[in-house]
């Protein structure tokens, strides 16, 4: 578990790592275990008011396409310099006119055991479309709990951090004292 101080820090190393120019704003940094994921929101494609839906998805997804490719050098680097530091994998996205768009992202695997039932609802997302493949009904299934679950979840990790402030403080944490010299 990323304590919210290691987030902190974590955003702070890049705000000041990241060249000036590279985003409007630092959106987002998001980090598990095997991943930091970077998001700033960039300029969105001047375009007139009344410009079709079409028009404005392509401007928007070009535009994005763009930064990717300009900025791939400077990227590149700091990345390299964050994963050697950090120990993660370091990914990237932007926002631009309203629309996330990520640009390298990890797919982490994950070894779980699913009984019969489960392993049929994944099926039943599977044959309804909804998805391609276990991975993808299993990716599904936890993008719906973290939607309708975001309270619960949030008080959990505040309740995580909580103990690990409980446990630095335990008696394990600091060094042993000086053994007397009357050997007690």
């Amino acid at each position: 578990m990323i304590t919210t101080e290691q987030t902190e820090k974590l955003r702070g190393w890049f705000a000041g790592r990241l060249p000036d120019d590279l985003f409007e704003e630092l959106t987002e940094i998001t980090v598990d275990r095997e991943e930091i994921t970077v998001i700033g929101r960039i300029r969105a494609p001047r375009l007139t008011e009344d410009a079709p839906a079409a028009e404005r998805e392509a401007a928007l997804e070009s535009r994005a396409q763009e930064f990717r490719e300009r900025t791939r050098d400077d990227r590149m680097a700091v990345a390299r310099e964050a994963e050697h530091r950090f120990r993660r994998k370091v990914s990237w996205g932007v926002e631009c006119g309203g629309r996330r768009t990520l640009f390298t992202h990890v797919a982490a695997p994950v070894m779980t055991r699913l009984r019969q039932p489960e392993r049929q609802v994944l099926e039943t997302l599977i044959a309804g479309g909804v998805a391609r493949s276990r991975s993808d009904a299993l990716a599904w299934c936890v993008r719906l709990v973290q939607r309708h679950t975001d309270d619960w979840l949030t008080e959990l990790r505040d309740s995580l951090e909580h103990v690990q402030r409980v446990r630095s403080q335990g008696p394990d944490t600091e060094p042993d004292p000086e053994p007397r010299p009357d050997g007690e």
